[in-house]
């Protein structure tokens, strides 16, 4: 007789940095897993970190880039497996939207493979996860919304 897998709960938090790029919105990815995946740059929240802290700290670390917390996008949460353990692991990401401020995607830290700039569109179209696509439609529709204000995504560089 197998044991039933054991559950775990996993939070964690991360985002959507943009700038503005002559007239186009661009957003940072990363690719994992050998460059199999595409996703938006996310990661456990640590003790006594809050989520938009985790979220700056993520984005810095997987893309090198700095941003500002424009706002709380939304949160996913999904399931996965660790076989070789039986564990079943509840995971749940909060998503917040980032003003780009500073610094270049080559400096990622090793966890990642690539990290990248795409236009929105291209982003929604490359990312691998569609709860990911979804999230990335509503930080489009929050950007869009700036309206005026989308000047402020202009960069430091």
């Amino acid at each position: 007789m197998t044991k039933p897998p054991i559950i775990k709960q996993q939070i964690s938090s991360g985002g959507v940095i943009c700038r503005k790029s002559e007239d186009r919105i661009e957003v940072a990815l990363i690719a994992v897993r050998g460059k199999k995946a595409w996703c938006l740059p996310k990661g456990l929240i640590d003790k006594n970190e809050a989520p938009e802290a985790t979220a700056l700290r993520e984005v810095r670390e997987e893309t090198g880039l700095y941003g500002e917390i424009i706002e709380k996008i939304g949160q996913i949460s999904y399931w996965y497996c660790i076989d070789e353990e039986r564990i079943k692991v509840h995971k749940m990401v909060y998503f917040f939207l980032l003003k780009y401020i500073k610094r270049d995607t080559g400096d990622h830290d090793h966890e990642v493979d690539e990290a990248r700039w795409f236009t929105i569109d291209e982003a929604i179209e490359t990312l691998s996860y569609r709860s990911e696509q979804q999230i990335l439609q509503k930080a489009k529709v929050m950007i869009e919304g700036l309206g005026r204000g989308i000047g402020s995504l202009h960069s430091q560089s």
